[in-house]
């Protein structure tokens, strides 16, 4: 079994939805007291979200470039970033490593190629939907991106940073989304990405009338699949 590194802590609510996703998975799939081999070096979200907001993203890409060395001295044999939109900063992390960085947008366009989907909607933080560092990742796998307006956009993500990050899910935001996946559909989106890893705090599958698609879900399972690429050794 390969040793999971886990960057997270933005939010840590998502985090532990990652940390409880791989442990399940590992222990469905091999059965017994089995769990998995991984690392998590969680860092303070408030000083990533400053580093944001002021647009500070070379010392935010620094921040994690050095945790990401820290969990590959401590023995990850590749490294998952927990979150969508630090991954604006991916190449910087990939830089300072020799591991390999686990892409969430790369884990996510596989599983929606596998529904043989080509138009699908992007749900986010302003970051994630508007820039485009994820979008072009996306599209490089052939796959096409729509987004909401420009006033949705700006009530999800005073949504996701407001209550979500907070672990805070309210009825009232769950039906603004709702509402703005229905105008995807409009934008003849077959899916949508939910490209914040909080989202699916919020929205299940049962929610919403396209199919989602939970980055959190999809990469937390992907490194399950890397971590037990040739199996596992007994000693």
């Amino acid at each position: 079994m390969r040793t999971i590194g886990l960057l997270g802590g933005m939010s840590w609510e998502s985090s532990a939805t990652y940390y409880a996703l791989i442990n399940k998975e590992v222990k469905t799939r091999l059965g017994g007291l089995h769990s998995a081999s991984c690392i998590m070096y969680s860092v303070d979200f408030h000083q990533m979200e400053r580093y944001q907001s002021t647009g500070k993203w070379e010392k935010a890409g620094q921040l994690l470039a050095n945790a990401a060395r820290s969990l590959e001295q401590a023995g990850a044999s590749f490294i998952i970033l927990c979150t969508n939109t630090m991954h604006k900063v991916v190449d910087m992390i990939q830089a300072a490593i020799t591991v390999p960085v686990l892409h969430i947008a790369d884990a996510t366009a596989k599983t929606i190629k596998q529904k043989g989907m080509k138009n699908v909607g992007l749900l986010g933080t302003a970051y994630t939907m508007e820039q485009d560092f994820y979008k072009s990742r996306l599209e490089e796998h052939g796959i096409h991106v729509v987004i909401p307006d420009q006033e949705e956009r700006r009530n999800i993500n005073d949504i996701i940073f407001n209550e979500l990050c907070l672990g805070h899910t309210h009825t009232s935001s769950r039906a603004v989304f709702q509402k703005v996946i229905n105008g995807l559909i409009e934008q003849e989106a077959e899916g949508v990405i939910l490209g914040c890893t909080e989202i699916g705090m919020l929205l299940k599958s049962e929610d919403v009338i396209l199919p989602i698609f939970d980055t959190t879900t999809i990469h937390a399972l992907e490194a399950v699949n890397q971590s037990l690429k040739g199996g596992i050794q007994l000693e």
